[in-house]
């Protein structure tokens, strides 16, 4: 399997200050990678870089076997799935459900005067289905609840069939049931071999879904670990990465961390 995201040696500076400092990291297309750290060790800024949104001050990056920098990030980006909350702020509050997923076809985040073919709508009717969200095709997004909205944004992210999918704070702000449906159907999605590369920035390991393979750790912008979950996510690299002792706990595929 060939890799669809590669830093080497990246650095991300703002200010004088390193916000990611000398990263490099590998994700292979069939990964599904979880990315933790406390606020500051450069997490969505390196979702940023991924997602050709930001480019690096130092070091090389190459996204879906194109480098950074000599590329047109216009041909790139439809072949990226983002879902962010700054991606959710730019989707018209007044839109319905359908069009906020199958603008995506056209990388707009709002119906303007492209023409959708039927396959389009049928896709995008296909997705929401997938992510449970049939039923709320026709509601405006404004009215959602934040649980909805966070299907929806990663609904719209995989509409194209993406070849790489990045996640920042999927369940951020959710309450728990809210939180454990999108969880359970992140792992199923994850576990599906027809799935693209997956790279999900969380604070919380109880957010890592079920089928997720790789954990890479920052502390302010460097790697504290970095590989296959069972070996970069533990106790120690836990402790390390967010400076007080952590007790690490797992169950069924499921994470659990607390002070001890």
């Amino acid at each position: 399997m060939s890799s669809v995201l590669q830093l080497n040696d990246v650095s991300v500076v703002r200010n004088g200050r390193a916000i990611v400092d000398s990263v490099s990291w590998t994700v292979e297309g069939d990964q599904r990678w979880v990315v933790l750290g406390p606020n500051g060790a450069g997490k969505t800024t390196i979702l940023q870089v991924a997602s050709t949104l930001m480019h690096p001050s130092s070091g090389k990056v190459e996204i879906l076997d194109s480098e950074l920098g000599k590329v047109d990030v216009f041909e790139l980006r439809p072949r990226i799935g983002i879902a962010s909350t700054a991606m959710a702020r730019r989707v018209p509050f007044d839109e319905t459900v359908l069009n906020v997923v199958m603008t995506a076809a056209y990388s707009v985040t709002g119906r303007w005067n492209e023409d959708y073919e039927d396959i389009d709508e049928k896709r995008a009717r296909r997705v929401l289905a997938e992510w449970h969200l049939d039923g709320l095709a026709e509601r405006r997004f404004g009215t959602l609840s934040d649980g909805e909205q966070k299907r929806v944004q990663i609904a719209r992210s995989v509409m194209t069939d993406p070849e790489l999918l990045l996640l920042d704070e999927p369940a951020a702000s959710l309450d728990l049931g809210a939180r454990e449906e999108l969880v359970k159907l992140l792992g199923g999605y994850a576990q599906s071999g027809e799935s693209p590369a997956i790279v999900m920035v969380t604070h919380h390991v109880e957010e890592v879904p079920v089928g997720f393979t790789h954990a890479l750790l920052l502390n302010d912008g460097k790697v504290v670990a970095s590989g296959p979950i069972a070996e970069a996510l533990t106790s120690d690299t836990l402790t390390e990465a967010f400076g007080l002792p952590i007790e690490l706990s797992e169950s069924d595929g499921r994470y659990s961390a607390r002070a001890h």
